[in-house]
């Protein structure tokens, strides 16, 4: 079976990517298609990176901002998005470029899923309202009861994951830990993935991480942190939407509030952005490296 290629650039926020697959895309005549879970959502394109505008009229961008906040995805969405996206690139004689932070996602594509089976919307919408009637503290402990083995391998704030363990233990009776342990299924077998890891030196990423957030500030992120903001005040946003998450969002909309001061508020989101950098290059040192 004759592969098509499909490039993936991959690595720690702020390392350099999106400008590496542009390049990328513009001696290709690629498509540069989003695998960063944030950059997934419309409604924060600054304070999560997305391509500029002019970086979008030189070279198809697909995937960026196409969801509402409130929508939730997982891999399992995000990977059929990405495949319908590079067989139409494929069609058109393109590149398909593939760039992101969001490792899971990438390993997924690659490598394909555990065979979770599907759970009900009313599931999901039951778990999800268990988590506001709890809280998300008692409802980790919760889930450290019937699995402690995901439980240590992810972030106890994180809802998104956090309410998805839970609704697959609802459904099926069995751990999200057991079906991860299963082998693999819907690897793409005529696609053949060209690996790039962008992975700068520790303190030139920290340095990086710190500039971008400073060209943010500058370029208005504050103004847009407060529109949004002011969607969730008027309830047309979830104050649990999953860009609440974005890096920065919780210091700058306590700063917008009147909780912190802006100095207070940036030094808090530069940390924050290095701690999650470093994360991810541990992260794809030991999955991809």
């Amino acid at each position: 079976m004759v592969k098509n290629s499909v490039h993936v650039v991959a690595g720690p926020t702020a390392g350099g990517k999106s400008a590496h697959a542009l390049k990328l895309a513009q001696d290709l005549n690629g498509v540069v298609i989003n695998a960063d879970s944030m950059q997934l959502y419309d409604g924060l394109p600054l304070l999560t990176a997305q391509p500029l505008a002019q970086e979008k009229a030189l070279i198809p961008h697909q995937l960026y901002g196409c969801l509402h906040p409130n929508d939730q995805i997982n891999a399992v969405s995000w990977r059929d998005l990405a495949l319908a996206e590079i067989y139409k690139a494929l069609e058109r004689g393109q590149v398909p470029i593939v760039v992101g932070g969001t490792g899971f996602y990438l390993k997924a594509l690659m490598q394909g899923l555990s065979p979770i089976p599907d759970v009900p919307e009313e599931v999901r919408v039951l778990c999800d309202d268990l988590m506001d009637q709890i809280g998300i503290d008692e409802f980790y402990k919760n889930l450290v009861e019937i699995d402690s083995d995901l439980c240590g391998k992810i972030d106890p704030q994180n809802r998104q994951r956090l309410v998805r363990a839970f609704e697959v233990y609802h459904h099926t009776g069995k751990t999200m830990s057991y079906w991860q342990s299963l082998p693999l299924v819907g690897a793409p077998e005529d696609l053949e993935f060209s690996v790039e890891l962008i992975m700068p030196e520790r303190d030139v990423l920290y340095e990086r991480c710190n500039l971008r957030f400073d060209q943010m500030i500058g370029q208005g992120v504050m103004a847009e942190v407060e529109a949004f903001d002011d969607l969730i005040e008027r309830g047309q946003v979830s104050s649990h939407s999953p860009l609440t998450h974005a890096l920065g969002f919780v210091p700058l909309q306590a700063c917008l509030r009147g909780e912190m001061d802006l100095e207070s508020a940036i030094v808090l989101s530069k940390n924050e952005t290095r701690h999650y950098a470093k994360r991810q290059a541990t992260w794809f040192r030991h999955q991809m490296g």
